[in-house]
Parts: C-alpha cells; structure tokens; sequence
C-alpha cells in the first residue's frame, strides 16, 4: 500500500462527506443536538447542561452537572472546534473536528486490511467501501460517537496486531535489526497505547470499558506485565475523569447507567422519579416480558448486524474473510467484541441497544469488517476459479467493484433518504430544528419568558435552536408532569407531536387537561400548558 494510495482515499473521502455536509444545517436528532450544546459550553468553560433530558441520577436542577448519562469526549471534539472558530455558527463550528477525523477512516482501513493480506487491490476495496460507509455515512461529519469510535476501532486493531508474528516480517524494521532492548521499550508502548485508546473508547460511550478487557487479550501472552502497562495507559486518560465523576456525582462510572438496566420498556428512560427502577420493579413485569423484550432486541440487533454493518451483500464475505484470517489474533479479537458487544446490547441493555445503542458501539469494529469483506470475496472468488475456469483477476474486477458499486447506490439511498428528503431547499436533516423555530415563535407569540424552565420533548435540541432553559416531558400522566414541574421551577409544558402514550389525550384534546394544568394556546401545532400557582 503506497502513500499515494492512502492519500487518494482521504481526498474521496473529503468529497463524499463534503457533498453529504452541504445539506446538513442542524445536528438533526437528540444526541448531537446533546453533544453540539455541551462542546459549544465547554469551549466557555462551563461543565453544566442547561437542561435536564432524564432524570436517571435523580438530579437537583438546572443547570446540572454535565455528562451523568452520556461521556464526554465528543463533546470535548466539538469544543475544540468551537474554541479554534469562534465566530461560527454553533453546529458548523463543533462539526468540523469529526470531518477532519471522519478523512482518516477510510486510509486506517485500508492500511488495516493491507497489513492482513498484503493485496493492495484488497486494500484499496477495503478503503473505498470505508468512503462508501453505508447507513454510517450520514453520521460521520456530525457532533456525535460514530466517527471516534470508528477511528478508534481502525487504530486500535492496528496497534494490536504489534504482538504477532506477521507484523515483523513485513514491518519498517525488522525485530532482529532493532534489538532486543528497543523490541522491550516497543512492546512497552505498544501496551500503552493500547491502554489509552481502550481509556478513549470509554470516554466515547460508557460500555467502550469493555475495550480494557480486549486490551489486556492483546497482550495476553505477556501475562501480568503486559497488564500493568495496558492498565497504565488507560488510568493516565481515564482515571482523571473517573476522579472527577467520584467528587460530582459520587461514583466513578455513569450515575445513570446502573438505572438503565432495570428498565422494562424503553420510555422508562425518563421516567420519574428513577428509584422505581430496582431489580424488584424489573423481576415484577414477569419473565415472559423480560424474555419477550430481550428475544425482541436479538432480532432487531440480527438484522442491523446484516443490514448496518455488513451493508447486506458483504457480511457473509467479512465472516468468511474472518474465518479465512482466524490465525491472526487480531481477527480473533475482533470477533470477540463482536460477540461481546452484540451480547450487551441484546440481553443486558435491549431497549437502549435496539434503538440506536447497537448500531453506535458496533462502529468501533466496523473498520476490520470493511478490512476482512474484501479478502473474503477474493477467496470465494479463487476458489469457484479452480472449478469454474474463471480468470480470477477479471472475475474479481467485475464482481468486487460491482458489489462496490451495489454499496455506493446504497448508500447514497441512505443520504438520499436520511439527509436530503424531497426537497433539496429544505433538507429533511435540518426539519428538527425548522420545528423548534417554529415553536419557539409561538412560544414568544404566547408571551412566554424566555427565561422560563419549559418541559420539552427533546431538552438539548430545544435548548440549542431557541436558547431557553428545558426539562423532559417524563414518562407518565398529567401529574406526574406537574410533580415535575414543581420539582424543578417549570411553569410551562409544550406537548409535542412525539410523547409519551398517557399523554395522547391532552396532545389532542388540549382544553381536557386537568388541573394544576391550564391550556393557555398553541405554539405552532404543540398545545402549551400553564402551571396554576397552588399547593
């Protein structure tokens, strides 16, 4: 694989992921939207949330102290590119550190699948379905998980193939030339740098913990040594954080994430107050739920495996490929965390991981699919060769950059879908925050402050297109809304067109609300309720 080669893919990939960028103007749902306003805080030197989106940690008010659910290194990407262009918008500007990071995704393949195979025409498939990307392509260029975690799989697979054989034959320089003092220190840094990129994935998501374990499988043959160093690394980025988790918040880890386990339906989310959910609440909805709900997210997580990450047509080719290359650890590793992480997503955390868990913590390994597709379609192809007669490098220039083409129409249909929508003035990504507009204008139309606490469907969306201070709209009933409310100092309740069921009703029929609520008009299409001063 030629530097040309690697320079070619980042040039494709700024292209793709301009064009896909020209119809982005707004984060476009709730995690970015969370991640944009927290990067564009933290470049002020504030470490708090305006708002409140759950009520997991049992929080005090607002503002609340930042990232008890969700971690903070994309928020951190995105203050960086706050702090270097201030004068931007809030979005253009938290944005562009993803961009500059999502250009050496598709270079980190294809240097990964050179290193397995050593076939650069493999490789160079292996960097253009990484371009490609698939259902990823629409997230890679935005304030959110997908493109650290991607840049991180691709590095840490890299850095992990140090500890085999192979590497040394075909390295920079051969081990016997450097010497065993030098190999030592090399392999010393080879398990920090392991350490930090596992610390790195635990700042991405909280579960990206379980890459320490992978860390210390890569080293596993260097016992206690190789341990400690890995251990090292990841306490040198990830122990100050934890530190500073254990002085706010009173644990180390996420204060909410232990609450999500107990949930039996995934708009518990917000429930209110969270000590409902125990271990008592979840075994009482009966084990026939908690099977039915976990069966369920296997399903769903099954096909986001076949449809997301294996874009349908190269999934059977990266398990074949896997198979083919099972010698190597790396590989083996890869297809542990695979297992791992569908697992956890499946069966421990299934609300969370059927809607969107899954398909973010599953890029992490990403890379070493698009890596393993190619090799594995090259030696289906050489072996129907030895029965069929075909010529095997024509076969492998028709069908392997057919099946590329399949995938770039794919994911173009996903841009074309997700992104663009029907009208390429007012791009379907952007309808989000053409929404909050709106509402924000009835808002002022109702005479609303904008100082006042409003309960909301989406807090850190809300919160970044009309700069007011918002709570969720909790899981449960009129009252439970007011118990809110009360709680934290909202006067206002904006009932969207998405809420929760109990509150369908009062959605439709606005005037019905009882008290201590009271209709006071519409903002846009969403009824706007009053909270009546009383005991």
């Amino acid at each position: 694989m030629k530097t040309r080669d690697l320079l070619a893919l980042l040039v494709l990939e700024a292209l793709v992921l301009a064009a896909v960028a020209f119809f982005q103007h707004s984060p476009g749902y709730m995690d970015a939207d969370y991640y944009t306003v927290m990067g564009q805080r933290l470049a002020h030197g504030q470490a708090t949330e305006p708002f409140l989106w759950n009520y997991l940690d049992d929080p005090q008010g607002v503002p609340h102290p930042a990232f008890a659910y969700w971690q903070p290194l994309p928020a951190a990407l995105a203050a960086w590119g706050v702090h270097w262009w201030p004068t931007a918008a809030p979005f253009a500007a938290a944005r562009w550190p993803f961009f500059l990071l999502a250009l050496l995704v598709p270079p980190l393949t294809a240097w990964l699948a050179y290193r397995l195979t050593r076939r650069r025409e493999q490789a160079w498939l292996s960097g253009v379905l990484a371009v490609a990307a698939g259902f990823y392509l629409p997230y890679l260029a935005i304030p959110e998980s997908f493109t650290p975690l991607l840049f991180l799989g691709g590095l840490f697979f890299l850095v992990a193939g140090w500890a085999e054989p192979w590497r040394w034959q075909d390295a920079w320089h051969p081990r016997q030339a450097m010497g065993k003092a030098f190999s030592r220190r090399l392999w010393a840094l080879q398990a920090v740098i392991l350490g930090v990129l596992a610390a790195g994935f635990y700042l991405t998501r909280a579960e990206g913990v379980l890459w320490l374990a992978a860390a210390w499988a890569a080293l596993a043959k260097k016992r206690w040594r190789g341990w400690a160093w890995v251990t090292v690394g990841f306490v040198v980025l990830a122990g100050p954080w934890m530190l500073r988790n254990w002085v706010v918040f009173g644990t180390p880890f996420s204060p909410a994430g232990s609450k999500a386990l107990w949930l039996r339906h995934y708009d518990e989310l917000y429930v209110y107050p969270a000590s409902l959910l125990t271990p008592t609440y979840w075994l009482a909805g009966g084990v026939g739920e908690i099977l039915r709900a976990r069966l369920h997210a296997v399903g769903t997580n099954l096909l986001s495996m076949l449809a997301v990450q294996g874009e349908v047509i190269w999934l059977p080719f990266a398990l074949w490929g896997g198979w083919r290359l099972r010698q190597r650890r790396v590989v083996r590793l890869a297809a542990g965390m695979w297992l791992l992480l569908w697992l956890l997503m499946s069966l421990v955390y299934p609300f969370a991981g059927e809607r969107g868990g899954y398909f973010h913590t599953a890029a992490a390994l990403q890379p070493m699919i698009w890596a393993l597709a190619p090799a594995g379609l090259a030696d289906v192809l050489r072996r129907l060769a030895r029965h069929r007669s075909w010529p095997v490098r024509q076969a492998w220039r028709v069908l392997g950059w057919g099946l590329l083409a399949l995938t770039v129409f794919l994911s173009g249909w996903v841009v074309a879908r997700r992104v663009v929508g029907s009208d390429l003035f007012q791009p379907a990504w952007d309808e989000e925050a053409r929404t909050y507009r709106r509402l924000d204008a009835g808002l002022q139309a109702l005479d609303v402050p904008r100082e006042a606490l409003i309960l909301v469907n989406n807090p850190p969306g809300f919160t970044l297109v009309t700069g007011r201070p918002t709570l969720a709209v909790p899981d449960g009933d009129a009252q439970t809304v007011a118990v809110v409310a009360r709680r934290y100092g909202a006067r206002y309740w904006l009932l969207e067109v998405h809420h929760p069921k109990p509150l369908n009703h009062f959605y439709c029929h606005p005037t019905t609300v009882p008290p201590p609520w009271r209709f006071i008009g519409q903002a846009a299409d969403a009824p706007v309720f009053l909270l009546e001063e009383g005991p």
